[in-house]
This record gives structure tokens, sequence and C-alpha cells, in this order.
């Protein structure tokens, strides 16, 4: 027996995560290759990383074509007829979701930037979030350099490669090197230029970047492994922390560092391990699965509970309900059915429709409710909205107990390194310090956080951003 939710019960679940605005993917060959097919199985491997809209751009035959729109990858690709115009030797791509800039057409990525005679001659991804992009803007702006998104950090890197490659003898190396002195904040970019490409990340490693080979000349760059994987291709290493790579159509490939922030720390974003790539990626060559496994393990150690069964709150919340399980030896039962053939409810553009489909995403199983002391895991507890109603559903399905568990520490504070959040006011942990209102407010048995010493020992070292459970964040904001 189903119980179905009511359109009002999630129908905030989408404003209740954290969401990641982008996800990158590259290939480079000396050879004409099949270019359209695979960046679309390359951005569809990354659509949970942005889901607004997605673009790419073709090399082909020493010019550089694009093609962007609103919309889901496989939409997207699908209105495309004549896509053998699109097969060349190199492509990049991108999947949106807006943080700086809005979500305004015009800031749909790839951006490209052209020669005099209207030639697109460059063009960028950028995942991740610049903290002073507005002011370089207003000094390139003054400076007579005209731009036509608004207001997006992306472009801002751009431009700024765009005017340092003129004043360095069109070497891309030196022009990115000139950039990131420039920039601050949080940036994972590729670059393609008319007869190489390049993939460089920032000083303190926040956003994820890596590099595959698809062949013994054909390299990939991609957010996430799941993007190599996707085409076949085979993983490499990440990109460390302000290291520039460079390819072209010699066959060759070039290493360099930012050498003049050298001495920065690594610090890239815990939330990639909690919530934003795919289980089967590795980041930093460490499986991301597994992580969100040991959390729940961790969780069961803090806190133990006598109950009857644990669930997971699809999808994100299930390795770690897997995980508490082992532990403790509670049966896991994936009991919060999730409709795998509905679309993210928040493209729609109007609310009432968003809360007549949300309804359909997700169900829980009465029969294996009715009765029972349940463990209920997610990732996280942002707003608090949705674990809220997930435990109104519960209680009126029946349950006996309730126990919820959060993979994830208390988050305290926003990000601005290139993660959408809501402001410290809508943050349930931030609001109420003490556990024990937050578990009136829930209506629930216990409350549980992972410690934030557990989630260090899990990921094995320090050298994360912890920003949104301390506080503490690896670039300060302007």
């Amino acid at each position: 027996m189903i119980y179905q939710l009511y359109p009002y019960i999630l129908n905030n679940n989408y404003f209740d995560k954290f969401h990641d605005e982008c996800g990158i993917f590259g290939i480079y060959s000396p050879y004409k290759v099949d270019t359209f097919s695979l960046i679309q199985f390359g951005l569809f491997a990354l659509q949970h990383r942005g889901q607004e809209a997605c673009g790419f751009s073709v090399l082909r035959d020493g010019f550089i074509i694009s093609h962007k729109s609103e919309g889901l990858v496989l939409d997207f690709f699908r209105k495309i007829s004549n896509s053998e115009c699109y097969h060349g030797n190199a492509v990049i791509g991108h999947t949106r979701y807006s943080t700086e800039g809005g979500q305004s057409k015009k800031n749909i990525q790839p951006f490209f930037g052209e020669d005099p005679y209207g030639k697109s001659i460059i063009s960028i991804v950028h995942n991740g979030n610049l903290v002073n992009a507005k002011n370089i803007r207003k000094k390139l702006e003054s400076k007579g350099i005209s731009f036509i998104s608004e207001y997006s950090d992306s472009e801002v890197i751009l431009r700024l490669i765009q005017k340092y490659l003129s004043e360095s003898d069109n070497s891309l190396e030196k022009a990115i090197q000139k950039t990131t002195i420039d920039i601050k904040g949080a940036y994972s970019v590729i670059v393609l230029m008319d007869n190489k490409m390049a993939a460089f990340r920032d000083p303190n490693g926040i956003r994820p970047l890596c590099y595959g080979m698809l062949n013994e000349y054909t390299y990939i760059f991609s957010s996430e492994t799941c993007g190599i994987d996707s085409v076949g291709g085979f993983y490499v290493r990440d990109l460390l922390p302000g290291e520039i790579i460079i390819v072209d159509q010699k066959k060759s490939i070039q290493f360099s560092l930012l050498t003049e922030k050298k001495n920065t720390k690594k610090r890239i974003c815990s939330f990639e391990y909690i919530y934003f790539s795919r289980p089967d990626s590795l980041i930093e060559n460490i499986n991301v699965y597994e992580i969100r496994e040991k959390s729940g393990e961790k969780l069961y150690e803090q806190h133990p509970v006598e109950a009857d069964v644990v669930i997971g709150v699809p999808d994100s919340g299930v390795p770690a309900s897997i995980g508490y399980s082992k532990a403790s030896g509670i049966p896991f039962k994936p009991i919060l059915v999730k409709n795998k053939y509905i679309g993210r409810s928040f493209i729609l553009p109007k609310q009432e429709m968003r809360e007549k489909m949300v309804n359909l995403k997700l169900n829980p199983i009465l029969d294996e409710i009715k009765g029972k002391r349940i463990v209920i895991i997610d990732d996280s507890i942002v707003r608090g909205t949705t674990s809220r109603r997930l435990v109104y559903i519960l209680r009126k399905a029946g349950a006996k107990e309730i126990h919820f568990r959060s993979a994830s520490p208390p988050i305290i504070g926003p990000c601005y390194l290139g993660v959408n959040t809501p402001s410290k006011k809508d943050l349930i942990s931030y609001n109420h310090i003490d556990k024990k209102n937050i578990e009136k407010i829930l209506n629930v048995d216990s409350l549980e956080f992972l410690s934030m010493k557990n989630l260090i020992d899990i990921l094995g070292s320090i050298h994360y951003c912890f920003g949104c459970f301390t506080g503490n964040y690896p670039v300060k904001k302007n």
C-alpha cells in the first residue's frame, strides 16, 4: 500500500538543499572525432551538477562554433538536427545552475570571444564563484571592454584572459597566470582556442576538476570522474590546486603551477562528498560512495538507538543509511520510493505546476511504516522544511518512533564559493543552536548530526573547506 504525498508536503524540497551551480567537460584530440556525441554523454553524466541550462563549443576546421539553451541535456541535444556540423577535434561543455548573474539566457555558458572580424577565437566554461568579479568587471568596462552577460563571473575570467592574451604574445599559459593573479575565489575552468585547450584550477582546489584519456592522443577534462567514464575514457588524476594543463594539436601536454600562489593550502569543498558528486565518482581519488556509507556507520557509533528499520532519503541519503544499517544490524529498507521518471520540479516556471508535480516524486510504503520505530537518514538538514514534512508523512502513516540522522554536521553558514545556499536566517541550525529545539520543530523522538570530528576522520585529513559548518572559509568574501 502506497501513501501518496500531498502537494503541500514537499513543495519546498528544491529550496531545502544546497545546489552546486554547474559541471564542466572538455575533450581535445588532434584528429576529428564525434564531438557531438562525446559532449552529449559527458554533460549528461554531469547533469546532477546543473539543470537549468547547458551548452557547448566545438572546434571544427579551425572555427569555434557554440550552441546553448535552457533545459536539460537530453532535451537540448534532441532539438539539434544538424549534428554532423558539430563534429570536430575538440569540444567543451557546461551544465548550469545559476549563482552569480542569475537565470538570464545571456548567462548560459560557454562564453566566447571574437576577433575584429566576428570569428570566435576563444571559449570557456567555468565551475565556481569569484568574490571580486564585480569590481574587476567595472575596471574592464572602464577600459572599453564589453560584456554580454548580466554580471557573470565566468565572463569576467574570459575577458581577462582575452586581455592578457593580447599583452602576452598570444601565450595562453601567461594569460592564465596573469588572470589568476587578479581573480579571487573558487574556479575550475576549461579554455578552448583554435589550436589548443587549457584546464586550470584555483590555488585552493575548492571546486573539483580531473583529467583522463580517451586514447593515446585524446584528452578529457571533467568536473567528476563519472564524466570520463561516460565516454569510455580512463581517469588519470585530479588537477592539483593551482595547476594549469595545456594540450595542443602537436599532441603535446604541458603542466605548470600558478607560482604566485603556490603556498596556498588545499581546501576542496567537503560537500562534494556529502551531496554534490555522483556516488560512483572519485574526487581527489577518494570514492564518494564509501565516504557516504562510512558517515552512516559513524552516525550509529556516535548515538546508538534501538529501531526496527533504517530508511534513507533518496538518493544521497541512501548510502549513509546502508552504512548505518551495517553498523547497527537494523535492517535497511527502501521505504521511500522515488519516481525516477519525473523531471526536477523547479524547472517548471510556475509555482502552481511545481506543486502539482512534486507530490509524484516521493512516496513512502505504508505497510512498512505503521507501528515501526524508524531511523531516517538524509545527507544534510538545511532549512528543515523537507525534513519536517517527511516526518509529518511518516507520523501520519503510523510510525511509532522517528529518529532523524543527518550525514553532515549542522549547517550554520551560507557558501559564496560556487554553491547556491540560503542566507543564515533561513538555516535551521544557525537559528537554533540547541538541538532539542530542532527536535521539537521536526517533531522527532531524537536528532543527531554527524560530528565535525567524525567527518574529518572519514575524509582522512583537514584539507577541506568546512565553511558552511564552521564559518571559516579559505577565501574571504570582499
